[in-house]
């Protein structure tokens, strides 16, 4: 299962799940699932969990689970209400790229990431040349997931799993999940009460699923374990054994922040928009480094903040990057920290901190008012900022004269509003 899965699964209830210093998992309002089950302990819940488990026992010794493992897995198994507490709660207030950068690639980030590939270069240059991923980006991830091993999570995988398996609204997921969680105890990879990471199911220092860890996770130390937890070789390789799965381009940058010509055509910065990197220059592209555009085959332009912010030529590595974490703005941050790792300097475009980011309620708003003004959103309001929201705003700017840019603002909602 891919890191883009992962984060189809899991949702709006955490934008990044399993992510815990991430900060793209913004202030988050609990606000309770229609149909869900409520996040309280009772007898009902208790006696309803252990007949759970007591039927996925049955059904992972079908599947080659030995009764050592199942023992060890779910004899002290508990029930969490604090998971289904987690699950039912949706990001409501979202914060801006440039909020969340200043976090993720913060100086105190860029400073222990700077120690830790000093501390672990022999590791970190052993992933490198193995995988081909640089060792700035490997540690990057490793950075923006778990602050370097400071904050991982600390809920035991295997309670985590269960208890999402047994509320069931996302069941197919939590089981897939919770038997790759018993081959990894069956395999003698890590104990019981070691295997910890976030309500979600993500573990370690890079916060794999299990299942993710099962197709690539790496025993780079030698001892004959696999462990995110605690072994950094295995963290490194692990970690870039995965990007290079999903189809790292060996010799190639994530992408390189750029200057656009004026009158700029802004309907073209979208991901799904790949041009060769020739065409891109031909239209005034620019690197702001004044050196020529990189080597990135068919790239994307992309304008985190619409018009008034910075702008980024993106190749297929940043695509790679997004199936770790289907987030532009996660893929930003781990390249810009990467960058920084390797003794880059700050982006240079400022950002319109003036403006204020929709909530989602107002994201969904906007969708409502658009669609009623004749601008297509792609189907019923979800709140989410996707392409074909874009596409729409931008068709409403244009109507106004405006620079289509799609940037979703408070001011575009108020503008919207009034006409």
């Amino acid at each position: 299962m891919s890191m883009t899965t992962r984060m189809a699964i899991l949702g709006a209830a955490m934008l990044l799940a399993g992510c815990q210093t991430s900060g793209m998992s913004q202030t988050v309002v609990p606000t309770p699932v229609p149909g869900g089950t409520p996040a309280t302990s009772s007898l009902s819940d208790a006696q309803g969990f252990q007949q759970w488990v007591a039927a996925f026992r049955a059904e992972a010794a079908g599947r080659g689970i030995s009764q050592a493992t199942l023992a060890t897995a779910f004899d002290t198994v508990q029930f969490l209400p604090k998971v289904i507490d987690s699950d039912q709660s949706q990001s409501e207030f979202t914060k801006s790229v440039w909020t969340y950068l200043d976090s993720a690639v913060s100086p105190d980030r860029i400073r222990n990431g700077q120690a830790m590939l000093a501390q672990w270069s022999s590791a970190a240059n052993s992933a490198e040349q193995r995988y081909g991923v640089p060792k700035q980006v490997i540690v990057a991830i490793w950075g923006i997931e778990s602050n370097y091993g400071q904050n991982f999570g600390n809920i035991e995988i295997i309670d985590a799993l269960a208890t999402l398996g047994y509320e069931g609204r996302r069941q197919d997921f939590a089981k897939t999940e919770l038997y790759a969680a018993l081959q990894i105890l069956q395999q003698g990879d890590i104990s019981r009460d070691r295997m910890l990471g976030s309500w979600a199911g993500a573990m370690g220092n890079t916060q794999f699923l299990p299942s993710v860890f099962l197709s690539s996770a790496v025993d780079a130390d030698g001892d004959g374990r696999r462990d995110i937890w605690g072994s950094i070789p295995d963290v490194m390789a692990s970690t870039a054994n995965y990007l290079a799965q999903s189809g790292w381009q060996r010799g190639q940058p994530w992408g390189v922040e750029v200057t656009l010509p004026p009158g700029f055509d802004y309907s073209v910065a979208e991901l799904t928009t790949k041009l060769p990197v020739a065409q891109w220059a031909a239209m005034g592209v620019k690197p702001v480094s004044g050196r020529t555009l990189p080597a990135l085959g068919d790239a994307s332009v992309i304008t985190p903040a619409g018009a008034r912010g910075p702008a980024f030529l993106v190749g297929p590595n940043f695509g790679v990057i997004m199936k770790y974490n289907a987030s532009t703005s996660y893929a930003l941050a781990v390249g810009h920290l990467s960058d920084r790792l390797a003794g880059g300097g700050p982006i240079a475009g400022a950002w319109p901190r003036d403006e204020q980011p929709l909530s989602r309620n107002e994201v969904i708003e906007l969708q409502t008012l658009l669609e009623a003004k004749g601008f297509s959103t792609g189907g019923t309001p979800d709140g989410l900022l996707g392409p074909a929201t874009r596409k729409a705003i931008r068709g409403w700017q244009v109507s106004k004269g405006q620079i289509p840019d799609g940037f979703a603002t408070t001011a575009l909602l108020q503008a919207v509003r009034a006409g």
